[in-house]
């Protein structure tokens, strides 16, 4: 077999393989649209408990409370743990991005860095203190300390029969005083999606 006839041969191979996928079709879609395919938590479910549980929080009587206690001046919260207790995977990281995001467009509070990003923040200043140029180091001891912690879990329900199911979500979320530990704020958001052969349905 020539070498020339084995070139043309892979390359034909090539060809054909590509032309077996060409049915495949790729569509962009708006990110804020409500897409459902298999029922598991979805981008759409996190952006939206966020929003809806972060609203109804700073909505709430220790809000007014807390600004008049400290004399007008906006609470500062911190996002703590937030557990994943149910049946699947759930990226966290997104979720918890989602609520920091609500909370500082809200406008109604200080947020500051959890403590993950505070070590890293530390480790940077103490690179600074021993490279950096004396008017351009940071100094320690400056972080402002948070007033609330937010923590939560996420877990949930299967109810299955044939080849319908029914998988129900239940996010709560607790706001709590740092310095007296008395919870503030305790609110829930609950997700049904019915999951048939024709579909989802929430």
């Amino acid at each position: 077999m020539s070498k020339l006839f084995k070139v043309c041969l892979f390359a034909s191979l090539a060809f054909f393989i590509g032309c077996s996928d060409s049915g495949k079709k790729v569509t962009r879609i708006d990110t804020n649209s409500v897409t459902d395919l298999s029922g598991a938590w979805n981008d759409t479910d996190s952006r939206l408990v966020a929003e809806e549980m972060i609203n109804d929080c700073l909505g709430r009587p220790w809000y007014d409370n807390m600004i008049q206690n400290k004399g007008g001046v906006v609470p500062t919260v911190v996002i703590g743990k937030v557990s994943n207790k149910s049946h699947e995977h759930i990226n966290i990281e997104t979720f918890i991005k989602d609520m920091e995001r609500s909370l500082i467009n809200s406008g109604r509070v200080d947020f500051v860095a959890n403590a993950q990003e505070r070590a890293e923040l530390r480790t940077e200043l103490a690179s600074q203190a021993g490279n950096a140029t004396a008017d351009t180091q940071k100094q320690g001891g400056q972080e402002i300390g948070a007033d609330l912690m937010l923590t939560g879990t996420i877990t949930s329900i299967i109810d299955q029969e044939g080849g319908d199911q029914v998988v129900y979500y239940q996010v709560d979320l607790e706001l709590t005083d740092i310095q007296s530990h008395r919870k503030v704020w305790i609110g829930d958001k609950k997700i049904k999606k019915f999951i048939s052969k024709n579909g989802v349905k929430l």
